[in-house]
């Protein structure tokens, strides 16, 4: 059994010992560095009305730019996660680094929408860090914490992820977009490279460069818990992402006619459901996944009628997103364990895994904004209704 302060390295890649900090401390450089290249996917959904303003359209009518942002992060994933069972991560981490900051400067200067989303998918399908970092806390955990492990980083990518609306609802109310996009280019170049410096170096390359990319279909076939939860965490995603990507329309809109900033704070509801991370991955580490799972499905399934009925009620709406928050981690915490220690390959496993989850957030996204155009808010709750159908349904009859 690894111990916390070892490596464990497939199929005999040697590896370079390294530096690395104490294993607290280590934990938590990969927990932030998670959280601020996490943000950058989502740091266009509190902006939206700002960027229409900036480019004289609706807001509505540029929404599909949050779901460009999905979409590329699950295209880098698919080409970039499986080298963690193969590349140098250290290498690998510092040139994602650059090219995200390169790429959220470009956004920064952008002059028209079609820039502005090149610029944004460019920088998504580099910011795949963290999920080059989450596979080496799985190796490097023992056993029986391993869930916890895992749930720590994944509590900085939620926080990261629910922190780009708040922070960039306000940074963007205070000294626009533009710099918003500036600052995430500086934070990601610092926060990447420091990471990047402590991580442990394979001397060598084994195998085919895209060998995970090519295992892909077959490491799916063969493992039916690999597929289950591909499919779950793709349907929990896609109701979170209609849902959470929509919501800066309906907050900046007529029914309630809140600020940006104000807008965003509303993020904070959902920041407090991060928590639920670390008793997730205890949970998962006493009774298995399955059951924190179907938990999870029956929290986000009652916080959609919330959420329909939060488009005229306040109240039901702070539930809803704290409901909703909370079914999201505990399901990622569980089947990104699941992904990870179903077969011999946890990159290639854990690129399916998020790939899958990315493009059913993706798919969800952009028909949340056709529907808020058509149907409204209630549109958008149909659509996330219905994504938590396609992601239990398939998967409720074992296999």
């Amino acid at each position: 059994m690894p111990s916390a302060t070892t490596t464990t390295v497939q199929a005999g890649a040697p590896v370079r010992r390294a530096r690395t900090p104490a294993p607290g401390l280590f934990l938590t450089l990969l927990a932030v560095c998670s959280a601020v290249t996490a943000a950058n996917i989502y740091l266009a959904a509190p902006l939206l009305p700002l960027m229409a303003r900036d480019f004289g359209s609706a807001p509505s009518a540029i929404a599909w730019i949050a779901s460009v942002a999905q979409l590329g992060y699950a295209v880098g994933l698919l080409f970039f996660a499986p080298l963690g069972d193969s590349a140098n991560r250290r290498r690998l981490v510092a040139g994602l680094t650059l090219v995200t900051a390169l790429a959220l400067g470009a956004g920064a200067g952008a002059p028209g929408i079609a820039a502005l989303a090149a610029a944004m998918f460019v920088a998504s399908a580099a910011t795949v860090i963290p999920q080059l970092l989450v596979p080496l806390v799985a190796e490097r955990a023992p056993a029986e914490r391993r869930a916890r492990h895992v749930a720590a980083v994944i509590a900085g990518l939620f926080t990261g992820i629910v922190g780009a609306r708040v922070l960039g609802g306000l940074a963007g109310q205070a000294f626009g977009w533009r710099w918003v996009f500036a600052g995430a280019a500086v934070l990601t170049l610092v926060l990447g490279l420091a990471t990047a410096v402590v991580l442990p170096s394979r001397r060598r390359r084994q195998g085919p460069l895209f060998a995970g990319l090519v295992a892909l279909p077959s490491v799916l076939r063969s493992s039916p818990d690999l597929w289950r939860a591909c499919v779950r965490q793709a349907g929990m995603f896609g109701a979170w992402s209609a849902l959470w990507t929509s919501l800066a329309l309906l907050l900046t809109g007529p029914e309630y006619g809140l600020s940006t900033a104000t807008a965003g704070l509303f993020g904070l509801f959902g920041l407090t459901a991060s928590a639920v991370a670390p008793l997730a991955g205890g949970l998962v580490d006493r009774f298995g996944a399955g059951k924190v799972v179907r938990s999870a499905y029956l929290v986000a399934a009652v916080s959609v009628p919330l959420f329909w009925l939060g488009g005229q009620v306040p109240w039901a709406l702070f539930a809803a997103a704290i409901a909703v928050h909370a079914a999201l981690v505990a399901s990622h915490v569980a089947n990104q364990t699941l992904a990870l220690t179903t077969t011999s390959t946890p990159a290639t496993a854990n690129t399916a895994y998020v790939v899958a989850g990315f493009a059913g957030g993706a798919a969800a996204s952009a028909l949340a904004g056709v529907a808020f155009s058509h149907f409204g808010w209630g549109g958008v709750c149909a659509v996330a209704g219905l994504w938590l159908v396609l992601g239990w349904g398939p998967t409720s009859v074992r296999r």
